[in-house]
């Protein structure tokens, strides 16, 4: 009789077990709230010391040099990046047209060799052999950025030095065509999975009017997944613009305007990296503009991603 006088009540036990369980519902939501406040944080972090430094830099040269270049004495025109010259020259051009051209020649290889690895791993092999080649392209992106440089110098340039007249020891050929293998992971990964997101139905349907699998592959799952294939090709471009090692390596560090890809270039990130090595003392001009060209990047880079969403929106498809 005592037992059943001091036992708690169900009802009783239900309220603990509730209250205990909110607190912990709650804890973990303030947990996640709080990484999200310190990467929103970190962000504008960043964007402040860019944007303080960037102010800095123009204090001291001039804006209009920087976007459309300069008219000399003697009459002609100079678009040329020299900060670390004597004779110093802040157009930044140079440097855009080495990273767009890398970029680019990165891309042409990427581009569909990615998308034809994510429609033989969406559409033609099966679930066994997928799920052992995803983790084996994969490892390509695990690959250090430094080791894939070393490589355009070492081997793709004097293979291509073979087959190709005048080429350079350092161009931006080697360094584009590596940086492409380089992002067939990421195009190949996000395009594989918007791919498999395509209802089986749309499949079956397409099958049940006699199509072949190639035609089921480009005309049906390929514009379904429309979306998250230009996402995935738009964040290539982005990978391919920020990346410093192997253009640094492989293309050199001669910003010129050119659209020889056989030509010594110097992309934006390469000079960030010549910069942060230490051979400019803090403070100066050449060191200031460190700032300017990664404010620069981070606005193309920002621009890039307002297109992806963008596009992602505009082709958007949604299935019930």
């Amino acid at each position: 009789m005592s037992n059943s006088v001091n036992s708690p009540e169900p009802d009783s036990l239900d309220i603990y077990q509730r209250s205990d369980r909110n607190i912990r519902e709650n804890a973990i939501g303030y947990a996640l709230l709080f990484c999200a406040f310190i990467s929103v944080l970190t962000t504008l972090a960043i964007v402040y010391v860019l944007a303080s430094e960037t102010i800095s830099f123009f204090s001291k040269a001039s804006i209009t040099e920087f976007l459309f270049g300069k008219t000399l004495e003697n009459g002609s025109y100079s678009c040329s990046w020299t900060p670390q010259f004597a004779e110093k020259s802040f157009c930044v051009w140079p440097t855009v047209n080495g990273t767009m051209m890398v970029a680019l020649i990165a891309m042409i290889v990427a581009t569909p060799l990615g998308l034809a690895t994510a429609i033989y791993l969406s559409e033609y092999a099966t679930p066994k052999l997928g799920k052992f080649l995803r983790p084996v392209i994969e490892l390509l992106a695990g690959v250090p950025t430094v080791v894939y440089g070393y490589f355009a110098l070492t081997f793709i340039t004097p293979l291509l030095n073979k087959i190709i007249p005048g080429l350079q020891g350092f161009n931006a050929l080697s360094a584009g065509l590596i940086m492409g293998v380089m992002i067939i992971p990421t195009i190949a990964s996000i395009s594989t999975d918007a791919m498999i997101a395509v209802p089986r139905s749309l499949r079956e349907a397409a099958y049940g009017l006699g199509s072949t699998k190639k035609e089921v592959s480009t005309n049906v799952v390929l514009p379904a997944a429309l979306s998250g294939i230009c996402a995935a090709i738009i964040l290539g471009i982005s990978r391919a613009v920020g990346e410093t090692m192997i253009v640094a390596i492989a293309a050199g560090q001669r910003p010129i305007l050119t659209l020889d890809p056989r030509q010594t270039v110097g992309t934006m990130t390469a000079y960030i990296a010549q910069v942060a090595k230490g051979d400019s003392r803090v403070g100066s001009v050449e060191y200031e503009a460190l700032f300017a060209v990664g404010m620069t990047l981070f606005l193309i880079t920002l621009l890039l991603n307002i297109i992806s969403k963008q596009i992602s929106k505009r082709f958007q498809e949604t299935y019930e």
